[in-house]
């Protein structure tokens, strides 16, 4: 995802970073059943996982403070517009096609009322733009026949929608409703997940997904922000094929806790 923006704001001011203490009342994710929002139990994770966890959260608060969602939006619909779009396409290709089309449709009603052939013009430069087009359609009509014409917020009625699954709802609900009862898991958080020794690799993403929940069940109220560290932490630093040599980015983060990175000791390590 990208620039979170709610018209043009800039990014939000620097936020303190806070030891990693769980919160007041918290349980420990071995010992909670089910947490606040969550339907369902979460796996078990090892103390040594858990610290881990701990200690990526102090350093991603460290160095990313000002982390936000990167898709401009300026409210609740053109987000969930906006994250539509952005499956399998880039945050930055996404905000360069939604200006004209939130212009062209300002409203849900709006979308309601046009065809899916309408309205792919203004996704072609997107992939999909076809399957994108037609899930941004029905998803308008049901929020306008079934919800008002108000994006909901619950994941359940999220889930309702066509072209909304969990990584959708967990973007709106956090950045719009500010409910944590999931974890964002974009291609960046799953590759660095794994990269840094949280989730085995491989993991199918709805598993994954269970298990970050797990790592930092101490902060639930903080999921949303760490999945903005950790994707501005993944499109910086840490990109898919490494630094500029091919090997480890050598960011102290990755120096820390990247023991799991596949890059580590191929290509030229970057310098400090």
């Amino acid at each position: 995802m990208a620039k979170s923006k709610t018209a043009k704001t800039a990014a939000p001011a620097s936020k303190a970073v806070k030891t990693s203490r769980p919160e007041s009342g918290a349980k420990s994710a071995a010992a909670s059943a089910l947490l606040p929002g969550v339907p369902f139990k979460l796996p078990r994770v090892s103390p040594e996982k858990r610290g881990r966890a701990h200690r990526l959260r102090d350093l991603l608060a460290e160095h990313y403070p000002n982390a936000y969602c990167e898709l401009n939006h300026s409210n609740p619909h053109e987000l969930l517009v906006a994250t539509i779009c952005s499956a399998q396409a880039t945050d930055v290709s996404v905000n360069k096609c939604t200006p004209a089309l939130f212009t062209a449709y300002p409203t849900p009603a709006d979308y309601a009322k046009a065809t899916p052939e309408q309205i792919e013009p203004y996704l072609r430069t997107i992939g999909l733009f076809r399957s994108k087009a037609k899930a941004i359609c029905q998803t308008m009509r049901d929020i306008v026949e079934k919800f008002g014409g108000q994006v909901p917020p619950t994941m359940d009625q999220l889930l309702t929608l066509r072209g909304v699954a969990r990584k959708t709802a967990n973007v709106v609900l956090g950045n719009i409703f500010k409910l944590n009862v999931g974890f964002v898991v974009d291609t960046h958080v799953y590759r660095l997940s794994q990269r840094l020794g949280l989730v085995p690799w491989n993991t199918p993403v709805p598993k994954a997904e269970k298990i970050i929940m797990a790592c930092f069940a101490d902060f639930q109220s903080e999921w949303c922000d760490l999945s903005h560290r950790l994707i501005f932490h993944g499109r910086g630093p840490c990109k898919a094929r490494g630094g500029p040599g091919g090997g480890c980015s050598n960011h102290a983060i990755c120096r820390e806790l990247g023991q799991k990175c596949e890059l580590r000791g191929k290509g030229k390590p970057a310098s400090p």
